[in-house]
């Protein structure tokens, strides 16, 4: 019994958080008085695994590895989920989590003076099988522009490494792991912000 309970616990990689937030320029300041931003989620040059794929063959590799192990429809269904993370539920997961931590509102549509870009710049999705695991990690750039005058940044912060995990067990779905890393994101920044606030 014992050994078996050993090889359970060897087996399960505990979620350290190893999330690192540094503010590369700017301040808050501007936001004082705020309410909300708008906001903007750029994946446009994000890379994945420790490899920095693109995004085009990291979705290729995902296909074909689904394709020979489910079959082609669920390669197909799976792309599908893909692109509904991505418009939906990634940006989502970040603005709710940002909502249950900051009174600085955010929300994708609006005419707020300050936009808020979150340009993701890495994801590692991680893995789950059975009683092992590993988070995903979400590295991010993020940037609070002016609406009317994008160029003009007012406060740019860089997280590293955001884990994506929400049990001790884990989460089996590669795409809402890394949904939880921007949830984890959105978290930690607008605690951040709040506090300089």
């Amino acid at each position: 019994m014992k050994a078996l309970i050993l090889l359970i616990l060897s087996g399960i990689t505990l979620t350290v958080n190893a999330q690192k937030l540094k503010i590369l320029s700017g301040d808050v300041v501007s936001l004082r008085g705020q309410t909300s931003l708008i906001l903007k989620m750029d994946y446009s040059e994000m890379k994945f695994y420790n490899e920095n794929i693109d995004e085009k063959t990291y979705l290729d590799r995902r296909q074909k590895e689904i394709s020979s192990n489910k079959g082609e429809e669920e390669s197909k269904l799976w792309l599908e989920d893909w692109e509904y993370y991505e418009k939906t539920s990634f940006p989502k997961k970040f603005i709710d989590s940002w909502s249950k931590n900051s009174t600085l509102a955010v929300e994708e549509d609006g005419s707020a003076p300050y936009t808020l870009v979150v340009k993701t710049v890495w994801i590692y999705p991680g893995w789950f099988a059975a009683v092992m695991k590993q988070p995903a990690k979400v590295s991010t750039l993020l940037k609070i522009v002016e609406t009317a005058n994008p160029s003009q940044v007012v406060l740019e912060i860089e997280s590293t490494k955001a884990p994506g995990d929400i049990s001790f067990v884990g989460v089996p779905n590669n795409n809402d792991r890394m949904a939880e890393g921007y949830a984890k994101t959105a978290k930690s920044v607008a605690k951040m912000i709040g506090r300089k606030l």
